[in-house]
Formats: structure tokens, sequence, C-alpha cells
């Protein structure tokens, strides 16, 4: 499974966000996540050998402007800083003061690129969060299933969750966000299925996000069950909201 050893690592290509200059500040050892998702990259939350020690402020600005310095020495173009590396990226607890140096930093250095936060949305109800995802460009917020009960099997909370309650602190953005979801099945599960997929939809059309990304798996996944959906399936049972006028991108 994928772990990131360093605090910055690329730029990589990604799928939704172009070269992607990666942020981990999350503890370097493991994964350290609220969710345990049977799709996640980076393996099951038990089988990660973690230290439990956030990368400090310090750490992160030190080891963001270095690799921006040399990235930009070698004449390479950033489209996205992107935080994601190992685990849920607000439960650093200088996540706002990290965010408010990135930005500092990408103006210095690559004005044009965009700063992204992939979240699971659970922290963002917290208003130091919610006002540091709201400073950023693309606070990407994912919600990959309709229902508690679906969630608890896709996602696998690892303490309270409330979907209501995400959906809630979303509102807050009044649209300015990117909503992400991941569109799988298995023999448990269907997130496609009629009745999931309308509910989806339903709170799509109450949040309004100015972007939807919806993908399906695409590398190893801890659950060996997992099966994926095909591009053209996906936008066949999205077309309705594409017809409202919804901007989505779909990814295989």
């Amino acid at each position: 499974m994928l772990h990131f050893d360093d605090i910055v690592f690329g730029p990589i290509f990604s799928r939704r966000l172009g070269s992607s200059l990666g942020v981990n500040i999350l503890p370097s050892k493991g994964k350290l996540c609220n969710f345990d998702c049977v799709y996640c990259e980076c393996g099951w939350n038990e089988d990660g050998v973690s230290d439990n020690v956030f990368p400090r402020l310090s750490d992160v600005a030190e080891a963001l402007e270095a690799k921006m310095k040399a990235v930009l020495d070698e004449g390479k173009t950033v489209d996205s800083i992107t935080f994601s590396g190992n685990g849920e990226p607000t439960m650093n607890p200088d996540f706002a003061e990290i965010i408010d140096v990135t930005l500092e930093l990408r103006d210095r250095y690559f004005p044009l690129a965009k700063v992204s936060v992939l979240s699971n949305a659970t922290l963002a109800g917290r208003p130091k969060i919610m006002e540091a995802l709201m400073r950023v460009d693309n606070p990407i917020m994912k919600i990959d299933a309709s229902s508690d009960e679906l969630v608890r099997k896709i996602n696998k909370p690892t303490g309270y969750y409330s979907l209501a309650s995400v959906v809630d602190s979303l509102r807050k953005f009044e649209g300015r966000f990117v909503l992400q979801t991941m569109f799988l099945r298995s023999a448990d599960f269907d997130t496609l299925a009629p009745e999931p997929l309308a509910a989806w939809m339903d709170i799509v059309r109450e949040l309004r996000p100015r972007e939807i990304m919806v993908y399906t798996i695409d590398r190893e996944t801890p659950d060996k069950t997992l099966e994926k959906y095909t591009v053209e399936q996906m936008r066949e049972l999205v077309q309705p909201l594409v017809d409202e006028g919804f901007n989505i991108q779909i990814r295989g």
C-alpha cells in the first residue's frame, strides 16, 4: 500500500489536479485517519505503524519552501499544491496555520498554482478549520455515500459520524467547494443502486457545489472484493445532474 514518508513530495501527475505538489501533514510512519475506507490506497488503519507525531508548522514551512525552490530551479510547473497524504489532513492541530503559510509561499513561488485540500469533511464544521478550508482554492470534500449505514460500510468512521451533520457543515460553504465521490460496489453495497444514487443526487441538489468529481477505483485497495464502474456507466447514471447544469468531472 502507498505511504508518504516526506512532508512534501512530487510534483506528480494527478488525474484530477494536473501537476500536483503533494503535502503530507500527518505522521510519516503510517496512516492516521478518522475514516478506514475500504478502498484507501494507504491500506487499513490497523496496518499503519504510526508514531502519531504530526509535522509542526515550522517543519511544513521549511519543507514546502525547499521543495518549491527546487522545483522552480528545475523549470517544472505546479498546477496544484495538494494536501492529502497518510490520512485526513484537517486532523493536524496546526492545519489552519499551515494553510496560511502555504498560501504565502504559493504566492511567492507559483502564483498560478491552486491550493487544494482533499478532506473527508468530518471536521469541516469546526470554525477554525472551516475558515481555513474556505481560504484555499479547492476545498475538495468527500461524500461517498448517501446514508449513515452506507458510510459505515464504505468509509468505516472510527468515531461518531453523522451524514446530516456533514451536509449541514458543507451547506455553510454556499457552494464554494468541490464535492468528491467514489462510486464502487461489492457484495455488501452498491453506491449507484437506484435508492442510494437518488439520495446522493438530492444531497448534490441541496449543497450545489461549484464542481463535482466522481471517480472509481484506480489503485490497489485493502478490500479485495470491490468492483469498479466504467466511465460510461458513471456518465449515464449522473446524466440527470449534468442536464440540470451541474459541473461534473468523471474519472475512471
